[in-house]
Protein backbone atom coordinates (compact mmCIF):
# COMPACT_ATOMS: atom_id res chain seq x y z
CA UNK A 1 0.00 0.00 0.00
CA UNK A 2 1.40 2.90 -0.99
CA UNK A 3 2.78 5.72 2.04
CA UNK A 4 1.74 9.05 1.31
CA UNK A 5 4.19 11.98 1.33
CA UNK A 6 3.42 14.40 3.74
CA UNK A 7 5.15 17.95 3.36
CA UNK A 8 4.65 19.71 7.13
CA UNK A 9 5.54 23.61 7.14
CA UNK A 10 8.66 24.42 9.01
CA UNK A 11 8.64 26.31 12.08
CA UNK A 12 11.27 28.79 13.16
CA UNK A 13 12.57 29.80 16.57
CA UNK A 14 14.20 32.80 17.67
CA UNK A 15 17.44 32.27 16.28
CA UNK A 16 16.19 31.47 12.59
CA UNK A 17 16.75 27.74 12.59
CA UNK A 18 13.87 25.69 11.63
CA UNK A 19 13.03 23.61 13.73
CA UNK A 20 9.63 20.43 13.94
CA UNK A 21 7.48 19.06 17.39
CA UNK A 22 8.57 15.31 17.05
CA UNK A 23 4.72 14.72 17.49
CA UNK A 24 3.55 15.78 13.93
CA UNK A 25 6.47 13.41 12.57
CA UNK A 26 5.49 10.72 15.25
CA UNK A 27 1.60 11.27 14.50
CA UNK A 28 2.08 10.71 11.02
CA UNK A 29 4.34 7.51 10.60
CA UNK A 30 2.40 6.26 13.17
CA UNK A 31 -0.62 6.53 10.65
CA UNK A 32 1.72 4.86 7.71
CA UNK A 33 2.41 8.32 6.15
CA UNK A 34 6.19 9.59 5.21
CA UNK A 35 6.66 12.88 7.10
CA UNK A 36 8.97 15.73 5.04
CA UNK A 37 9.83 18.64 7.04
CA UNK A 38 9.23 21.34 3.97
CA UNK A 39 12.30 24.48 3.16
CA UNK A 40 11.32 27.71 4.63
CA UNK A 41 10.29 29.27 1.08
CA UNK A 42 7.95 31.26 -0.35
CA UNK A 43 9.53 31.19 -4.08
CA UNK A 44 6.64 30.04 -6.51
CA UNK A 45 8.30 27.54 -8.90
CA UNK A 46 9.80 25.86 -5.37
CA UNK A 47 5.83 26.15 -3.99
CA UNK A 48 4.52 24.67 -7.23
CA UNK A 49 6.97 21.56 -7.21
CA UNK A 50 6.41 20.88 -3.49
CA UNK A 51 2.41 20.79 -4.27
CA UNK A 52 3.12 18.65 -7.31
CA UNK A 53 5.34 16.32 -5.21
CA UNK A 54 3.55 15.80 -2.10
CA UNK A 55 0.32 13.99 -1.09
CA UNK A 56 -0.87 16.10 1.53
CA UNK A 57 -0.07 19.26 3.74
CA UNK A 58 0.18 19.59 7.70
CA UNK A 59 0.23 22.86 8.80
CA UNK A 60 1.47 23.19 12.20
CA UNK A 61 1.85 25.37 14.92
CA UNK A 62 4.07 28.54 15.23
CA UNK A 63 3.44 32.20 16.08
CA UNK A 64 0.90 34.92 15.08
CA UNK A 65 -0.42 35.56 11.82
CA UNK A 66 -0.24 39.17 10.43
CA UNK A 67 -3.71 40.84 11.33
CA UNK A 68 -2.71 42.85 7.74
CA UNK A 69 -3.49 39.64 6.01
CA UNK A 70 -6.96 39.49 7.40
CA UNK A 71 -7.41 43.57 7.27
CA UNK A 72 -7.07 44.29 10.82
CA UNK A 73 -4.66 46.89 12.93
CA UNK A 74 -2.16 45.51 15.44
CA UNK A 75 -3.13 45.41 19.00
CA UNK A 76 -0.80 45.40 21.49
CA UNK A 77 -1.48 41.89 22.38
CA UNK A 78 -0.81 40.55 19.19
CA UNK A 79 2.21 38.26 19.24
CA UNK A 80 5.50 37.66 17.22
CA UNK A 81 4.70 37.35 13.55
CA UNK A 82 6.97 35.64 10.49
CA UNK A 83 6.44 37.34 7.57
CA UNK A 84 7.87 34.88 5.45
CA UNK A 85 6.45 32.21 7.03
CA UNK A 86 2.98 33.83 6.88
CA UNK A 87 3.63 34.29 2.52
CA UNK A 88 4.90 30.69 2.17
CA UNK A 89 1.70 28.89 3.96
CA UNK A 90 -0.80 31.30 2.20
CA UNK A 91 0.92 30.18 -0.84
CA UNK A 92 0.90 26.63 -0.17
CA UNK A 93 -2.38 26.52 0.87
CA UNK A 94 -3.56 27.97 -2.58
CA UNK A 95 -1.73 25.79 -4.34
CA UNK A 96 -2.99 22.49 -2.33
CA UNK A 97 -6.78 23.77 -2.36
CA UNK A 98 -6.87 24.02 -6.19
CA UNK A 99 -4.84 20.82 -6.50
CA UNK A 100 -7.35 19.43 -3.86
CA UNK A 101 -4.47 18.12 -1.75
CA UNK A 102 -5.33 16.77 1.57
CA UNK A 103 -4.92 18.83 4.34
CA UNK A 104 -4.75 19.22 8.25
CA UNK A 105 -4.00 22.31 10.24
CA UNK A 106 -3.00 22.66 13.99
CA UNK A 107 -3.58 25.53 15.96
CA UNK A 108 -1.54 28.16 13.93
CA UNK A 109 -2.41 25.94 11.24
CA UNK A 110 -6.62 26.77 11.95
CA UNK A 111 -5.93 30.23 11.90
CA UNK A 112 -3.72 29.72 8.61
CA UNK A 113 -6.53 28.33 6.96
CA UNK A 114 -9.53 30.71 8.10
CA UNK A 115 -7.19 33.66 7.01
CA UNK A 116 -6.29 31.68 3.39
CA UNK A 117 -9.66 31.48 2.98
CA UNK A 118 -11.27 35.00 4.01
CA UNK A 119 -11.69 34.88 7.31
CA UNK A 120 -10.67 37.11 10.60
CA UNK A 121 -8.84 36.01 13.95
CA UNK A 122 -9.14 37.38 17.45
CA UNK A 123 -5.98 38.46 18.05
CA UNK A 124 -5.40 37.91 21.85
CA UNK A 125 -8.06 35.71 22.99
CA UNK A 126 -7.78 37.45 26.82
CA UNK A 127 -8.38 40.48 25.64
CA UNK A 128 -10.78 40.38 22.99
CA UNK A 129 -12.88 37.26 24.59
CA UNK A 130 -12.38 37.04 28.02
CA UNK A 131 -13.58 33.73 30.02
CA UNK A 132 -12.89 31.33 32.70
CA UNK A 133 -11.49 28.49 29.87
CA UNK A 134 -8.14 27.76 29.85
CA UNK A 135 -6.39 28.21 26.58
CA UNK A 136 -3.10 28.55 26.93
CA UNK A 137 -2.51 26.20 29.42
CA UNK A 138 0.93 25.06 31.34
CA UNK A 139 3.15 21.98 30.57
CA UNK A 140 2.66 18.98 30.41
CA UNK A 141 0.42 19.13 27.53
CA UNK A 142 -0.55 15.91 26.95
CA UNK A 143 -3.47 15.97 28.83
CA UNK A 144 -7.10 17.43 28.45
CA UNK A 145 -7.27 20.97 30.08
CA UNK A 146 -11.05 22.10 28.60
CA UNK A 147 -13.66 20.31 26.69
CA UNK A 148 -15.25 20.85 23.05
CA UNK A 149 -18.50 20.34 22.31
CA UNK A 150 -18.56 18.29 18.91
CA UNK A 151 -21.36 18.97 15.77
CA UNK A 152 -23.68 16.03 15.61
CA UNK A 153 -23.75 14.44 11.88
CA UNK A 154 -20.33 16.35 11.05
CA UNK A 155 -17.31 13.91 9.63
CA UNK A 156 -15.32 14.57 13.19
CA UNK A 157 -18.24 13.56 15.01
CA UNK A 158 -18.75 10.43 12.86
CA UNK A 159 -14.89 9.62 13.29
CA UNK A 160 -14.29 10.51 16.93
CA UNK A 161 -17.51 8.75 17.70
CA UNK A 162 -18.25 11.43 20.63
CA UNK A 163 -20.64 14.61 21.48
CA UNK A 164 -17.51 16.00 23.72
CA UNK A 165 -13.98 15.75 23.73
CA UNK A 166 -11.44 16.83 26.19
CA UNK A 167 -8.29 18.61 24.18
CA UNK A 168 -5.30 20.62 25.23
CA UNK A 169 -4.71 24.01 24.51
CA UNK A 170 -1.86 26.29 24.15
CA UNK A 171 -2.99 29.74 22.11
CA UNK A 172 -3.96 32.94 22.66
CA UNK A 173 -5.69 33.92 18.95
CA UNK A 174 -8.78 32.21 17.37
CA UNK A 175 -11.24 32.60 14.49
CA UNK A 176 -13.23 35.06 15.09
CA UNK A 177 -15.20 35.47 11.67
CA UNK A 178 -15.22 32.17 9.85
CA UNK A 179 -13.97 31.89 6.28
CA UNK A 180 -16.46 31.49 3.41
CA UNK A 181 -16.61 27.40 2.55
CA UNK A 182 -15.57 26.39 6.15
CA UNK A 183 -18.09 25.03 8.66
CA UNK A 184 -17.28 24.41 12.42
CA UNK A 185 -17.62 21.04 13.80
CA UNK A 186 -16.45 21.52 17.54
CA UNK A 187 -16.75 24.87 19.80
CA UNK A 188 -15.16 25.38 23.46
CA UNK A 189 -17.49 26.22 26.16
CA UNK A 190 -16.91 29.73 25.33
CA UNK A 191 -17.72 29.70 22.01
CA UNK A 192 -14.59 29.37 20.82
CA UNK A 193 -14.40 27.52 17.20
CA UNK A 194 -12.57 24.40 18.17
CA UNK A 195 -12.49 22.49 14.53
CA UNK A 196 -13.34 23.24 11.13
CA UNK A 197 -13.83 21.66 7.82
CA UNK A 198 -14.45 22.35 4.25
CA UNK A 199 -17.11 20.58 2.85
CA UNK A 200 -16.52 20.61 -1.04
CA UNK A 201 -12.96 19.36 -0.70
CA UNK A 202 -11.59 15.93 -0.31
CA UNK A 203 -10.05 16.21 2.99
CA UNK A 204 -9.06 19.78 4.67
CA UNK A 205 -9.65 19.85 8.39
CA UNK A 206 -8.08 21.70 11.25
CA UNK A 207 -8.48 21.82 14.85
CA UNK A 208 -7.08 24.83 17.08
CA UNK A 209 -5.93 22.08 20.10
CA UNK A 210 -2.49 19.69 19.97
CA UNK A 211 -3.14 16.11 19.00
CA UNK A 212 0.36 15.89 18.24
CA UNK A 213 1.33 16.53 22.05
CA UNK A 214 -0.95 13.77 23.02
CA UNK A 215 0.57 10.27 23.92
CA UNK A 216 0.65 7.55 20.57
CA UNK A 217 -1.58 5.68 22.70
CA UNK A 218 -4.49 8.22 22.39
CA UNK A 219 -6.93 6.95 20.21
CA UNK A 220 -8.65 10.36 19.14
CA UNK A 221 -4.84 11.07 18.24
CA UNK A 222 -4.43 8.13 16.39
CA UNK A 223 -7.53 8.26 14.53
CA UNK A 224 -7.16 12.33 13.52
CA UNK A 225 -3.84 11.46 12.04
CA UNK A 226 -5.19 8.49 10.37
CA UNK A 227 -7.78 9.81 9.12
CA UNK A 228 -5.34 12.50 7.54
CA UNK A 229 -2.96 10.12 6.06
CA UNK A 230 -5.60 7.95 4.53
CA UNK A 231 -7.22 10.64 2.40
CA UNK A 232 -3.59 11.62 1.40
CA UNK A 233 -2.69 8.24 -0.27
Amino acid sequence: MKQPLIGLTPQLDDQGVLRMSPGYLEGISQAGGVPVILPLTDGKAALERLADICDGFLFTGGPDVAPALYGQEVLPACGQIRPRRDSMELGLLDLALAADKAIMGICRGIQVINVGLGGTLYQDLPTQLPSDVCHRMEPPYGRPIHSAAILAGSPLRELLGCDELGVNSHHHQAVLDLAPGLSATAWAEDGVVEAVYMPEKKFVWAVQWHPELFPGTDENRRRLFAAFVEAAR
